[in-house]
């Protein structure tokens, strides 16, 4: 119980600690920051089907699933804006 409270204090503290520098980033930086983050939740990914490897409980399977799920999606969504991004410096032919 003690480490579900440390590591809830430490989701809250990064949680907090993100969205201030998140916060200050000039528009134009975002995109590129965007991408930087795929790599962190492809980690985050990697973690989460470790967690399925070996003998975990029922909730820490759950929250594997919910880390797998919400990493999935910020990696689609960053490749997505990504993709719109680089397609606004193509050159138009014709």
């Amino acid at each position: 119980m003690r480490d579900l409270l440390l590591l809830t204090g430490v989701f809250a503290g990064s949680l907090a600690i993100g969205y201030l520098l998140i916060a200050r980033v000039p528009v134009r930086l975002h995109t590129p920051l965007m991408s930087m983050t795929n790599a962190i939740s492809a980690v985050t990914i990697l973690g989460a089907v470790l967690l399925f490897a070996v003998d975990t409980t029922l909730a820490q399977k759950v929250c594997g699933a919910l880390a797998l799920a919400l990493a999935a999606f910020n990696v689609v969504g960053g490749f997505a804006i990504t993709d719109r991004m680089l397609r606004m410096f193509r050159r138009h032919h014709g």
